[in-house]
């Protein structure tokens, strides 16, 4: 089947399921029987998002392998564009650095000796570091959705702490003026370490890949630690997660006090809690599990809130806005906390864009052979420095799940 196939088959099973819903629910709830048809009904719709998310998946692979293979001629006959440029961005760095990787580092040029790092690894050539770019934007929700800033040091972000204010004045009277503050968010550089295994037999093999899996798998290991972090860092040697209680997002009025549940307008609530300028780009995050139970959430017209997308590149809607899911996005609380726990957070709505990433500097790599030499295998270890906060709390609404009185 074709992706948009897809996407009209799963549009077709969710006015089914929608159908069902009003047909046979009462008062909101079902009966045994009918909540198994239902759970079927939704697992369909689950399985074809899962084929849609595959098949686009596939559908970039197809794009990347029908790419040229090689850059066109825009220098003299004989040469090619690479051929002019030096450092980490020559083809000869390249090269030179998967030889080293090969000969436990024993051949390093000239041009590699360029690439050292204080921590004694060599920088990644330009175009490993844009495809490793590449790979963290393509799943990780944060860095698609926040600002991404290059740093070379510790950068800070300032912020109006106040507002202008306007005063009425008598005809000939005294103008009155008021001092601007301003407050600063500072973005550092927490180190993340990532360390891929590759046996001693695969290293030697000429044939062996091994730059597309060192790139691969440094690629979803980083995104995924990055998106928890984004998410729900505590801002200690990490960054700070929109969830975090002390500098996170602002918890909003729209409490849901339904053990295991909410309703429609704990939804609505949360949306218009958000300052009407930062509902303009707003969007949701949630946990899967949370947008399974939205899904079955009818406004006062009886019409489902959530809408699936019905065309390829574009987001399903919760109430008209685009839904983003994270497995590290908290789950929904199946009843409510203790008292102990405090409130718990599940839900984000805002203006994402106000979450600044930072990333400080170049990636580097480095080999770690005695460490597993008993085993038959090398390590390659790539190190990134990379900060995460949100520098406008009120640009982002979090929903809670109230905890217990008692």
């Amino acid at each position: 089947m074709t992706i948009q196939e897809l996407y009209d088959a799963r549009a077709k099973a969710w006015e089914a399921a929608k159908n069902f819903l009003d047909t046979h629910g009462t008062g909101g709830s079902l009966s045994a029987e009918d909540a198994q048809t239902y759970d079927r009904m939704e697992k369909e719709i689950k399985e074809i998002t899962a084929q849609i998310n595959r098949q686009q998946r596939l559908d970039a692979i197809a794009a990347e392998m029908a790419a040229p293979t090689s850059a066109p001629i825009l220098g003299r006959p004989g040469g090619s564009p690479e051929d002019s440029q030096t450092g980490r961005g020559s083809r000869q760095y390249r090269n030179d650095m998967l030889t080293a990787f090969r000969s436990n580092f024993m051949t390093i040029t000239d041009a590699l000796n360029e690439g050292t790092d204080s921590a004694g690894g060599y920088l990644v050539p330009d175009e490993w570091d844009s495809r490793l770019i590449e790979k963290l934007a393509e799943d990780n929700i944060m860095r698609r959705l926040g600002t991404v800033i290059r740093t070379k040091g510790e950068h800070r972000i300032n912020i109006a702490a106040t507002d202008a204010a306007a005063h009425w004045t008598a005809e000939g009277g005294n103008i009155q003026f008021e001092d601007a503050t301003f407050d600063q968010k500072n973005l550092d550089a927490h180190k993340l370490v990532v360390a891929v295994k590759v046996t001693e037999e695969l290293l030697y093999d000429n044939a062996y890949d091994l730059e597309s899996h060192l790139i691969n798998s440094f690629g979803r290991a980083t995104d995924n630690e990055e998106e928890d972090k984004f998410l729900n860092g505590t801002g200690v040697g990490q960054p700070t997660g929109i969830f975090n209680a002390t500098n996170g997002g602002t918890k909003s009025t729209a409490t849901t006090g339904t053990n295991g549940a909410i309703k429609a307008e704990d939804v609505f609530d949360l949306i218009y809690s958000l300052k009407r300028p930062y509902r303009r780009k707003a969007q949701f995050i949630m946990n899967d599990k949370t947008m399974a139970a939205l899904r079955k959430l009818k406004d006062g017209n009886q019409a489902f809130i959530w809408q699936p997308s019905y065309q390829a590149g574009e987001p399903d809607r919760l109430a008209g806005f685009p839904v983003n899911t994270s497995a590290y996005c908290p789950e929904m609380p199946a009843a409510k906390p203790a008292k102990a726990d405090g409130d718990a957070p599940f839900m984000a709505f805002g203006d994402f864009s106000y979450y600044n990433i930072g990333d400080r500097g170049t990636r580097s790599v480095r080999s770690l052979r005695e460490l597993f030499a008993g085993n038959g295998m090398v390590a390659f270890m790539m190190t990134e420095r990379v900060d995460g906060i949100l520098v406008l709390p009120e640009a982002v609404q979090l929903m809670y799940m109230e905890a217990s009185t008692t």
